[in-house]
């Protein structure tokens, strides 16, 4: 059984071990573990980071087309939410279970951990 890539599993919703299993139990829902190989997921977690990466990554894109009409034509303001808005915020959406996936995965492959303090050595 050869290991799969972490992003094209992540992208893909899978296992980060075996590529087969569902990484999702729901939308933005972790399975507790893979129902092909048994890898248990429930020590796993994505954090904030995806959410970040996505408000670069949207605010890239939107901003300067955004700014590009503005320069261009001068619209109303009301445009510009009516426009950029649901952009906005499909994007977001759309991206947020990909980059999920893709984070939860790049941390199993790189067996990336919280250091956890030992409260009894103080």
């Amino acid at each position: 059984m050869s290991t799969p890539h972490p992003v094209i599993a992540g992208l893909s919703g899978r296992c980060p071990r075996c590529g087969e299993g569902r990484l999702f139990s729901g939308f933005l829902k972790f399975a507790s573990g893979c129902d092909a190989c048994g890898l248990d997921y429930s020590s796993e977690d994505a954090g904030d980071g995806p959410a970040v990466f996505i408000i670069l990554i949207v605010g890239f894109l939107v901003v300067p087309l955004a700014l590009a009409l503005e320069l261009a034509a001068q619209p109303p303001l009301w445009l510009h939410v009516v426009l950029w808005l649901p952009l906005a915020l499909g994007l977001c959406v759309a991206l947020l279970r990909p980059l999920r996936g893709v984070m939860l995965t790049l941390q199993w492959h790189h067996s990336a951990r919280e250091a956890r303090v030992d409260e009894d050595a103080s």
